[in-house]
């Protein structure tokens, strides 16, 4: 195992502490809400250098890229399922629920493309989009103002959306036409963006 793994492996493991520390957050227990953004802020530190690792040491591994977007999506859509339940009980700023289900909705997509196309395609080459790239970065900073309780929340959960969208819209677009295309039956080699 790599090292630029084994940081992407503390980002999942990291994942149920950052939910253990919403689940017991009340306004009595305000340090559990910094405790939470800290542990979110990590996760994306981590994200970033595992990324600049594998791109510079030459660690990219199948592994890796299975694991990372995997990571990346099971941390955001964890941290949008718990800040939706917390924010609309704690908190001076809610997340609306259709936010929550386009977000969930993208991801589902997504994630059953690519295995369809891993499925159909031996060698399946998972491209992250700039699409995909702004969805996450705005996606993570929903998180971290709603965590902040920010009033400018709904403007950046607004863009979050709106690149959530074309992102899903991109990638659909991409993985109809590996799959339709003659190349990818020939070759046996597909090439299918993914989130971040």
């Amino acid at each position: 195992m790599t090292f630029a793994n084994k940081i992407t492996l503390f980002r999942i493991l990291s994942i149920p502490f950052f939910v253990a520390s919403l689940i017991f957050y009340t306004p009595e227990k305000e340090y559990l809400k910094f405790v939470a953004l800290s542990i979110f802020l990590l996760a994306i530190v981590s994200d970033i250098i595992d990324g600049y690792i594998a791109r510079t040491q030459r660690q990219k591994t199948k592994a890796g890229a299975i694991l990372d977007p995997l990571a990346d999506k099971a941390l955001l859509l964890t941290a949008f399922i718990f800040i939706y339940r917390i924010s609309n009980v704690h908190f001076s700023v809610s997340l609306p629920l259709w936010v929550l289900l386009i977000v969930i909705s993208r991801d589902a997509i997504i994630l059953t493309g690519s295995g369809i196309i891993m499925m159909t395609s031996q060698d399946a080459q998972i491209k992250p989009t700039w699409w995909g790239k702004l969805t996450t970065f705005f996606q993570m900073m929903t998180i971290v103002s709603l965590i902040l309780e920010l009033k400018f929340s709904p403007f950046i959960w607004w863009v979050a959306v709106l690149f959530t969208i074309i992102s899903g819209i991109d990638y659909a677009r991409k993985g109809i036409n590996t799959l339709n295309s003659d190349h990818g039956h020939k070759n046996n080699k597909a090439s299918f963006g993914n989130n971040i």
